[in-house]
């Protein structure tokens, strides 16, 4: 018999393993290779790109409401509530739509408690690791190859936050990433950036900060413009995890 006709034997079930009874180096592989870490947590949500995103939890539709409403918006909660996604999807549908003529992404060139020393290249090759992050959510988004274009032609611009002082961002959707890692002083210079038709979303979760809890200022930004009627501050939850489930079962004990 071919070997094609074995794999097939194999895939419908014709195979008749009982002939290999009593030899331990000989098993019949599984038909079903589905695989859950937690089988009771497969929820069989659909995981593939979609044009319009939708939020999966109360915090994230409050989130995308508030970008929709407001100029300026602080989304503030722990890893994997999706703050990151939803702002740059959000400001790649204000793109796509006309609504904004450019997207500025920045985020602190921190290091999350360890060195990775000297790096070869010029100022981008240096600054990819740290906006990694940035580039896989646009590429999620976007085509590579649209990113790469967009970014050519300056529609779309990756900065670090100490490119960010002196500019004025008119007709952008601005989103700063990983605000924790930015000190009170720097978050008040980028919140200064924003400029006339402009939205800036800021994301970040204090908890989880790269400097030291007296000088991470996302915290203290977010307590006193939540008395802004024009500031959205909104607060994600362990609720809003889109993640693996284990993630909030481990915030919640660490």
């Amino acid at each position: 018999m071919t070997k094609r006709a074995l794999k097939r034997q194999l895939r419908e079930g014709a195979f008749d393993a009982g002939q290999f009874e009593g030899d331990d180096k000989i098993r019949r592989l599984p038909i079903d290779r589905a695989w859950s870490p937690l089988n009771h947590h497969n929820d069989d949500r659909e995981q593939s790109y979609v044009k319009t995103i939708k939020a999966k939890s109360p915090g994230q539709q409050e989130l995308i409401n508030a970008i929709d409403a407001k100029n300026l918006v602080l989304a503030l909660g722990p890893a994997g509530t999706g703050k990151t996604y939803l702002a740059i999807a959000k400001a790649v549908e204000a793109l796509e739509s006309g609504r904004v003529g450019r997207i500025v992404l920045s985020r602190p060139a921190v290091e999350a408690g360890e060195s990775i020393g000297f790096l070869p290249g010029d100022a981008e090759d240096k600054l990819a690791p740290y906006l990694r992050p940035l580039y896989d959510a646009l590429s999620d988004r976007l085509s590579m190859k649209r990113v790469r274009a967009l970014m050519s032609e300056g529609a779309i611009e990756i900065a670090p936050v100490g490119f960010m002082r002196g500019r004025t961002l008119n007709n952008a959707f601005v989103v700063i990433d990983e605000a924790q890692n930015c000190t009170y002083v720097q978050l008040k210079m980028l919140l200064t950036r924003l400029g006339w038709h402009s939205t800036m979303v800021v994301t970040g979760d204090p908890d989880q900060s790269d400097l030291l809890p007296e000088f991470s200022g996302l915290a203290t930004a977010a307590q006193k413009l939540e008395a802004v009627g024009n500031i959205a501050v909104v607060r994600l939850a362990d609720r809003d995890i889109v993640r693996h489930p284990l993630v909030a079962e481990m915030l919640g004990v660490l």
